[in-house]
């Protein structure tokens, strides 16, 4: 884009603008001090106020360029520090250093994240790899011009020329962005199932099925982590399709599988097909179970809990903290001494040191010593960016759970 004069101009506010410089890319509607005349995804020229006479020209501050929201809470996603007069040109970019960045630092699968949306510089795309398909999702009304969505696409297909690219769509955020309805599938090709392999673990994938874009890959490398500790009896809680099951299938003795979806333990009993492996699927609430297993006395050497988001809000924050506790008191009271407990956690508003004051508060309580072998997070393919704490949301414990003395 060209003529610097014509791209919208946003002022936002003073708290916001400390936001901004400390390295953070998103601007609150609060923040928002003037916006006019601002059409829904556009770029915009982001400027400071400046204590009320934020409308002089003299006292304007240019912060960045952005892409602008007239709906989501979240109205500024910065792109650049500097104004943007090419933004085909910026995103193509963009789009091939997100590629060069995984063909360095991905290895031992087919399957990972391609474009991780902030993370990447590329505000309201995602976009995951599954062998030869790729499957994306637009999050933003920015991320879903036209335009912007002729150019992701043609650069996926050049990248990674794959037999399909298939578009996800969570209606939720649509109509949080207020977007319109569409249907999901393939823009690219028919192609709409394969196979993938992650650590050497092969596994079935159906794009327009499961969560996410079709599998959770931020735990790959959680799963080889894991693998390293597999003996005995191993229960793992919340398995959806089987990832962690499935890698310490090849270590341990038995391994018993547990969520409460139909669909997913039918597909989780499909790739342990594939992959010649005897697993137990037990279809049940987690919550019940652990409860009912833990009062019968019944031991396991490893446990794995890897549930779902459970803080979607800071509001939501203390009955997560419960949650997390409850899980982890039950499993801890039923590892045998010197078991392994892989404990997880992907919900954002949970710091990782209130997670380990969780698991710290369930071990007491349980009469449990712990020693933590690693602290982790999500895989390479899913960065951490430093100033962006939004970024960072998975954490993984792995510990050596004993009697205490």
């Amino acid at each position: 884009m060209s003529g610097r004069e014509l791209i919208p101009r946003v002022t936002i506010s003073a708290r916001a603008t400390e936001r901004i410089r400390a390295g953070h890319v998103w601007v609150y509607r609060s923040d928002v001090v003037r916006a006019r005349d601002v059409y829904p995804g556009a770029l915009v020229r982001v400027e400071r106020s400046s204590e009320g006479n934020e409308r002089s020209p003299e006292s304007r501050r240019f912060l960045g360029s952005a892409f602008y929201s007239a709906s989501s809470q979240i109205s500024l996603r910065m792109l650049a520090p500097h104004p943007v007069e090419d933004l085909s040109g910026l995103l193509r970019k963009r789009i091939e250093s997100a590629v060069a960045y995984r063909q360095r630092f991905v290895a031992e699968t087919n399957a990972y994240r391609v474009i991780f949306s902030e993370a990447d510089g590329l505000p309201g795309w995602v976009v995951d790899r599954y062998n030869d398909m790729l499957s994306f999702e637009v999050l933003t009304q920015a991320a879903d011009r036209g335009d912007l969505r002729e150019l992701l696409v043609g650069e996926l297909a050049r990248a990674y020329q794959p037999a399909s690219i298939v578009e996800r769509v969570d209606r939720r955020v649509r109509r949080l962005e207020q977007l319109s309805e569409k249907p999901e599938g393939p823009v690219v090709g028919a192609k709409t199932s394969t196979e993938i392999q992650m650590n050497g673990v092969r596994f079935l994938i159906e794009a327009l099925g499961g969560q996410k874009t079709g599998a959770f890959l931020d735990q790959r490398e959680n799963y080889a982590a894991a693998a390293q500790y597999a003996r005995g009896e191993a229960l793992d809680v919340f398995c959806y399709q089987g990832g962690f099951s499935l890698h310490l299938a090849g270590g341990c003795d038995k391994v018993t599988g547990v969520d409460s979806s139909r669909p997913a333990l039918e597909m989780a009993e499909r790739n342990a097909a594939l992959n010649g492996r005897e697993i137990d699927w037990i279809e049940a609430n987690a919550f019940d179970l652990l409860r009912d297993y833990s009062d019968a006395g019944r031991r396991y050497d490893l446990i794995v809990l890897d549930p779902p988001a459970f803080a979607r809000s800071r509001a939501s924050l203390e009955s997560a903290l419960a949650g997390y506790k409850e899980l982890n008191l039950r499993a801890l009271k039923m590892l045998t001494p010197g078991g392994i407990l892989v404990t997880c956690s992907c919900s954002y508003h949970v710091r990782s040191s209130e997670f380990l004051e969780v698991i710290s508060a369930a071990a007491q309580d349980a009469h449990r010593t712990v020693r933590v072998l690693e602290t982790r997070g999500q895989a390479r393919d899913h960065p951490s960016v430093l100033g962006i704490p939004e970024t960072h949301y998975l954490k993984c414990v792995i510990a050596h759970v004993n009697l205490s003395k």
